[in-house]
């Protein structure tokens, strides 16, 4: 992959964005973002990924706006005289958009987002599909769409910040700093730019020592019961309970607990 960057240790995955000067999302970075977490969802590798970007500029600057009206040609070329390219995309420019993002939420690892600089419009909701959000003191968040004749993202971003300041950001396109989002209990921490990666790390490595299947089933259950009633959400965890107790590994946890020692995880 050419913007999309997989680094692998102690069963965490580094996920970077690169692609300079803004890291601006175009048809092929969004393409290998849903590449990298469908690729980490299917191996067994890692229990968590980290998705940070590249410079110092921004996190994401949002949708690349040279490539975007390419995408939406009804002609299905990306240029005059061009090849055709995917038949999905000419009826439907907004699916490899979706495709991305839901690659990142339905990941079967649990995601830490590691802002630095700004994260704006799509590259906001990068961040809002991720499990947790760690960011530094100089990170800042901003739906910014309304300002370009556009709209979008605000969904995701209902998910993040909640019903109200979603609105305010994307009726007035201005941005919210990553302290008054760890103010309102948005984001897990404010560091300095040097302690972003540590401070990740730390919590990736947490979340590495769990039982992949454990971790997975988890990550799979929080998903599935976001968006239900009380009642027939706290009726499916209940489910996830007894689906992960089939499995040698829950045993395996009891078992260390009791014993005081490091547990022995087998994919069993």
């Amino acid at each position: 992959m050419e913007y999309v960057k997989i680094e692998m240790q102690d069963r965490v995955a580094v996920v970077t964005l690169d692609r300079p000067p803004v890291n601006a999302l175009d048809y092929q970075m969004f393409s290998e973002i849903a590449e990298a977490f469908t690729r980490l969802s299917q191996e067994r590798d890692t229990n968590v990924a980290i998705l940070t970007a590249a410079g110092n500029k921004s996190f994401c600057a949002g949708v690349d706006l040279q490539d975007s009206p390419r995408r939406y040609r009804p002609d299905g070329r990306r240029e005059d005289g061009g090849p055709r390219g995917d038949a999905r995309d000419q009826v439907d420019p907004g699916r490899i958009a979706r495709e991305c993002f839901g690659s990142i939420y339905d990941c079967s690892i649990p995601v830490i987002a590691a802002v630095d600089s700004k994260a704006i419009g799509a590259g906001l909701v990068l961040a809002a599909c991720c499990d947790i959000v760690v960011a530094s003191q100089n990170a800042s968040f901003a739906l910014t769409e309304i300002n370009v004749g556009v709209l979008g993202g605000v969904r995701h971003t209902q998910r993040f910040v909640g019903p109200y300041l979603s609105r305010r950001m994307f009726y007035t396109g201005e941005f919210v700093s990553a302290e008054e989002l760890y103010r309102r209990g948005v984001i897990e921490a404010v560091v300095p730019t040097e302690e972003l990666m540590p401070t990740a790390h730390a919590l990736a490595a947490t979340i590495a020592s769990k039982s992949p299947i454990a971790i997975r089933l988890a990550k799979e259950s929080a998903n599935r019961v976001e968006f239900m009633p009380l009642k027939e959400g706290y009726r499916l965890e209940q489910d996830y309970t007894s689906r992960v107790k089939r499995f040698s590994d829950s045993t395996e946890a009891a078992a260390a607990r009791t014993e005081k020692r490091d547990p022995d995880y087998r994919w069993e």
